[in-house]
Parts: C-alpha cells; sequence; structure tokens
C-alpha cells in the first residue's frame, strides 16, 4: 500500500478521494467506489500501489493504436479495480476484483522492475491498461516518470475517469491517451456504465489534446445502445470540432461480455459509422475487431492510397515517410512514427512474461 497522493481529510476520520469525478466520501474501513483505495484510520492508502495482475507484451496496434509508432512492442501491465461498472466489460474478471482478497496472480512489480522488464523485451512502450488506469495513480505516475527518463513512452489506455488536476499531473509524463469514448449522450453512460459522466471525458479529452499528448479516441459499436444516426453524427461531429479532423477515431465491433447479450454488431454498421465520420470531416477511421476489414489501413487523405496496411495486429508496408505520404507527399495529420521499418514478430498476438 501507499499513502494517496489527491484526498482531503475531514472530520471524524473521513476522507474525500480527489482523484476521479466522484469525488467519495469514505469512512474509516471502508474504500472508495473504485473499490482500490481505502480510508485507514483518516488516511487515504491505494492498495493496489505495485501491484500487478496481468502483463504482456503487445503490438502496439493491440490498443488500438493507428498513428504512434506502428510496428512498435508496448509492455501492458493492469491490476484490479475501476471506477466504473460497464456492462459489457471484457475484463471484469478483474476490474470487478476485490483488491482486499489474495490472489495467486497478483504480484509485487516496482516501479524500476517495470522499465527493466520493457529493456529486456526491447518494447518502446510501456501501456498502462485493462483495468482503468486512472485509479493506479500514484503508480502510474511513479513508472511513467521512470519511463521517461529511460526514453520510453507512456501509454494510457483509459475510459477518462479522472479529475483534471490529476490527469495534468500525469500528462507530464503520459505520451498517449488513447481514449474510450461509449457514446454521445449522458442518458447512455448512466444506462451502459451508472454514471452520467460524458461531460468530464469529453474535457479530459480536450485537456490531454491541449498538452500536446498523442490522442486516439475508440467507440465500441454495440447494437441498439450507441449505433443510432444520432449518436454517431453528435460523437463524429464534436471530435472534429472539438480536436480537429486528424485524430484517428476507431470504431470497433461489439461482442456480447459479462452482463450484455445483444448479438455480435453487424459489419454493416461499422462501416455505416465509418460513413457518417467521413462524412463529417474526419480522416482517420479505422474499423476494430473485423479481421481482414480494409478499414484497418491507414490511406493518404491526399491520393486515396493505402499507406499502412493491416492484418491483425501486424503492419505491412509503411509509405508514411517522415510524416508524408510517400506517393503525393500529403502531411498525415496527428501522426507520431519512424521511418525505420517495424521489427517482424512471429505472432501477431500477445504473450505472458514469466
Amino acid at each position: 500500500m501507499k499513502e494517496a497522493l489527491l484526498y482531503e481529510k475531514l472530520g471524524d476520520n473521513r476522507v474525500r478521494c480527489q482523484l476521479c469525478p466522484y469525488n467519495c466520501v469514505i469512512s474509516a474501513g471502508q474504500t472508495g467506489y473504485c473499490g482500490v483505495r481505502k480510508n485507514i484510520e483518516g488516511r487515504l492508502f491505494a492498495l493496489t500501489y505495485g501491484k500487478v495482475i496481468s502483463i504482456a507484451v503487445d503490438p502496439i496496434e493491440k490498443k488500438p493504436l493507428h498513428h504512434f509508432y506502428p510496428g512498435a512492442s508496448a509492455l501492458s501491465i493492469g491490476t484490479f479495480g475501476c471506477n466504473l461498472r460497464c456492462q459489457h466489460c471484457q475484463n471484469w474478471q478483474i476490474s470487478h476484483q476485490d483488491a482486499t482478497v489474495e490472489d495467486e496472480h497478483l504480484q509485487d512489480l516496482p516501479s524500476e522492475q517495470v522499465i527493466a522488464m520493457a529493456r529486456r523485451r526491447d518494447c518502446e512502450v510501456i501501456a498502462y491498461t485493462y483495468n482503468e488506469p486512472s485509479i493506479w495513480f500514484e503508480y502510474l505516475l511513479d513508472t511513467a516518470r521512470l519511463a521517461k527518463q529511460a526514453g520510453i513512452f507512456n501509454v494510457m489506455v483509459t475510459a477518462g475517469m479522472i479529475n483534471p488536476t490529476a490527469l495534468k499531473s500525469l500528462l507530464n509524463y503520459v505520451d498517449v491517451y488513447r481514449l474510450d469514448i461509449k457514446g454521445f449522450s449522458e442518458e447512455l453512460y448512466q444506462r451502459l456504465t451508472g454514471r452520467k459522466l460524458l461531460a468530464q471525458v469529453l474535457e479530459n479529452a480536450r485537456i490531454a489534446f491541449k498538452a500536446g499528448a498523442h490522442l486516439e479516441i475508440v467507440t465500441n459499436i454495440i447494437p441498439n445502445w450507441n449505433d443510432s444516426q444520432a449518436q454517431l453524427d453528435g460523437l463524429s461531429r464534436w471530435i472534429v470540432h472539438n480536436l480537429g479532423p486528424d485524430i484517428p477515431w476507431h470504431v470497433t465491433r461489439y461482442h456480447p461480455a459479462y452482463k450484455l447479450t445483444e448479438p455480435a454488431t453487424p459489419v454493416e454498421t461499422l462501416n455505416r459509422a465509418r460513413e457518417i465520420g467521413f462524412k463529417n470531416g474526419l480522416r482517420y477511421i479505422y474499423v476494430g475487431n473485423v479481421p481482414g476489414h480494409p478499414g484497418q489501413n491507414t490511406l493518404c487523405p491526399g491520393c486515396g492510397k493505402t499507406l499502412i496496411d493491416r492484418t491483425g495486429f501486424v503492419i505491412g508496408n509503411n509509405h508514411i515517410l517522415k510524416g508524408c505520404c510517400e506517393f503525393c507527399g500529403h502531411k498525415i495529420g496527428h501522426y507520431c512514427g519512424s521511418d525505420t521499418p517495424p521489427r517482424q514478430r512471429s505472432t501477431p498476438s500477445a504473450y505472458p512474461i514469466n
């Protein structure tokens, strides 16, 4: 455990956590909504500091990220807990796990060891993922600081559930803010996640963008939930008007998980979402969770040619040179990368680290 950084002491041994928009008032012996920040005798502690439940090396494309160093390898780490209760959560076994219960798969991993592990595995990136990383605030901050010093990029795979003060602290070290926006209404957020927090999520997107972080947005399209014209039109217009047309938008295929039993998203729905986004001015829209779909590739907005072709999480040719299309010279917006060809991988999927 480590004492939390962002909280206020109240009377009667109560504390107010100031990390996320809930601002939980927590009595002695209790935890906040996330389940991993506990009041112990009037002081707030982060129960999962340095504790890792899942760790793997992934292609960066699996995050998904398509405009940040294509072909890079990411050391992905995650822990218990979450401050959302998404009905379609794919990692509910760990995100809803009780942090006070011993688990044989939980390991202590000091920040220094994370950096050393990334170096041994030749990972250019550390990704904080699997559960909501903002509730890992102190550990994420310490690890990201060391990674930055070591020349390793930091990627935060998040649903945006964090207060602005905490986010701005992390953005001193976090290079990539890969944001999951569930939909485009407070009512949808209430039904799907249990909270009306869309406004804060959108504000955090603006904060990350203005801070200079690389930003890519993902929306998991769920039939009868967020696949309406109003939802898709509203969100894509918001991205263009507030962040610009070059922000990549990933529209991914939902599959039944946890409490949601709707059938998988029809590919036609994803194609329609893509059409709506392009019509509203977005230049880079990707289809996810549909192997072989041409919407996985990066196309030049200038000449229309394929610049990066992808098969699953593996990229083939990369025709982006010095940030521009190799064929017509068009500058590819919101792109960070290297002209060095990516290393060849033996497998496109993640593999565990012993």
